[in-house]
């Protein structure tokens, strides 16, 4: 079933078609979920690859794209400041910060985790930090493993967007973990440098 949003359905939309945003579509089509998917090319371009993942993908150009409720972000780190251009403002969106900013040095980011020179991009909206720990071929799998869930770190400095995002990651099948704020236990989850956090790539697995 889809989130409800204050009464009415969420809409979703992914922006970055690459690996990881056709590893997460997956997820969406197989609880029969529709998301729209947008890069900053035209949708023809990525009309077929959206098809052959399955009918509940729908292309469209990142202008329609961006009006969704709750957008993940699939980008390259570098290609998010293009994406939060795409409207005046992002109030009362959600915005889930799927990137990784691994090779880019603290210095350009300010000394701040990535994931809030993310939120500051995206002017009025709310960002969770999560779906990027795990490699795309993982992340395009079943989550359900042996009678356990696939585990997905999300971290966010709103604890109702954290909970939102939380939400739609268990209809999605996976067991969401909050790890608390960005710049706290966020920080496990996001490079630095040329490090990795220290649960990116790690594959868990919770069971209830």
């Amino acid at each position: 079933m889809n989130y409800k949003l204050e009464n009415k359905v969420a809409s979703y939309a992914i922006i970055g078609f690459g690996n990881i945003g056709q590893a997460l579509a997956k997820a969406f089509v197989r609880n029969g979920i529709e998301v729209s998917v947008a890069t900053t090319h035209d949708p023809e371009s990525f009309a077929s690859a959206a098809a052959a993942i399955g009918p509940t993908i729908i292309p469209k150009k990142l202008a329609e794209a961006v009006k969704a409720d709750i957008v993940f972000l699939a980008v390259r780190f570098e290609s998010h400041p293009d994406v939060a251009k795409a409207l005046p403002t992002w109030q009362g969106k959600t915005i889930v910060d799927m990137t990784n900013a691994y090779g880019v040095s603290p210095e350009r980011l300010g000394g701040q985790p990535s994931s809030r020179v993310v939120a500051q991009a995206f002017t009025g909206g709310r960002l969770v930090k999560g779906f990027n720990h795990l490699v795309a071929a993982v992340l395009g799998q079943d989550p359900a493993v042996n009678g356990g869930r696939r585990v997905v770190f999300l971290a966010s400095d709103d604890d109702g967007a954290a909970a939102e995002i939380g939400a739609l990651a268990e209809n999605l099948g996976f067991s969401p973990i909050n790890l608390g704020g960005l710049s706290e236990g966020g920080l496990l989850v996001q490079a630095r440098g040329n490090s990795w956090g220290q649960l990116i790539f790690k594959d868990l697995v919770k069971f209830d």
